[in-house]
């Protein structure tokens, strides 16, 4: 008798999941614009170009010393 009743509920909880896991997909008027790609791939490209350095810095080495020479 308990199994009758389990088979519903199992049912009813698989329907519930599967019912949400569909609720992540786009809406089918959602269409890529070619010209909003466009747009997007030279933002992109400015903003790499501007982050990487054309030229690396050199810092000024500092100044050696010399040996010291000991007087014997």
């Amino acid at each position: 008798m308990k199994e009758k009743g389990l088979a519903p509920l199992a049912l009813s909880a698989i329907a519930g999941w599967l019912s949400l896991a569909s609720a992540h997909a786009a809406p089918p008027t959602v269409i890529p614009s070619p010209g909003y790609d466009a747009r997007l791939q030279e933002q992109r490209n400015a903003a790499r170009a501007a982050a990487t350095p054309t030229a690396p810095i050199a810092k000024p080495a500092p100044p050696r010393r010399g040996k010291k020479v000991h007087a014997h």
